[in-house]
């Protein structure tokens, strides 16, 4: 695949007027609550094996939807997390084998990984957008460095190599994923004990696939920083905005 020719000329800042939630309150709602409505609450002496299951996955889809509105924006990182809660959520319903649900797991990152890809055929690479965002980097200084060093071309290399990276975080959270929910789900559906699994795989969600992901994305990040140290003359410190 062909590093995608870029330029910052035409550059018009995007809306930055909005900020998401922080991360405490994702983990709060997509997460820890979920988690102990169907570890501690799937029981018939308390909500039940579905009513849990629809209480436990409405905070999340709630929380998702709510972002929306409090962004003023739709992409397809916020569109595919909201669409994931429901379907979890409607496949523990019907009651369907786990290895479609551990299919549905992987699907969503894998998604992400092969949209991230994708944007190497646009005139905007999804990394490159990153360097035009005025609120993180300094973008005509950075801009002025690349044109004073001739460096363009190596920097959409830079690029795409660090899409890839990227993107490859995605496909290792995807195969994680799939894994995970075949190794926890092992009871009947439709089952208190199934329900719990499931609390047990959202528990388990944030150890076994972001942190290997996590890992992957920082080696990724001092790939790009050594590379624009390479090609500039810049540090990362050096063309980010702190202002």
């Amino acid at each position: 695949m062909k590093a995608s020719k870029v330029t910052t000329a035409n550059y018009k800042p995007a809306n930055l007027s909005q900020k998401p939630s922080g991360v405490l309150w994702s983990l709060l709602f997509c997460l820890l609550i979920p988690m102990i409505i169907l570890n501690k609450l799937s029981g018939e002496a308390y909500l039940g094996v579905k009513i849990s299951i629809v209480v436990a996955f409405i905070f999340p889809l709630t929380f998702g939807i709510k972002e929306f509105f409090a962004t003023n924006k739709i992409d397809l990182f916020s569109v595919l997390g909201v669409i994931s809660v429901p379907l979890t959520g409607g496949l523990s319903l019907l009651e369907v084998d786990a290895i479609y649900i551990a299919i549905k797991e992987a699907a969503i990152p894998g998604i992400l990984g092969i949209a991230i890809l994708l944007s190497l055929r646009t005139p905007n690479p999804f990394i490159h957008s990153l360097f035009k965002n005025p609120a993180v980097i300094n973008v005509e200084a950075f801009t002025q460095s690349l044109e004073d060093n001739n460096c363009h071309k190596g920097f959409d290399i830079l690029i795409t190599n660090a899409t890839w990276l990227l993107s490859g975080s995605f496909f290792l959270a995807s195969t994680l994923n799939f894994f995970l929910a075949i190794f926890i789900l092992t009871a009947d559906p439709g089952t208190e004990i199934f329900n719990q699994q499931l609390g047990q795989m959202l528990a388990l969600s944030f150890p076994v696939n972001a942190l290997p992901a996590m890992l992957v994305n920082i080696a990724n990040l001092v790939y790009v920083s050594r590379g624009i140290k390479r090609l500039t003359g810049l540090s990362l410190e050096e063309i980010i905005n702190l202002k």
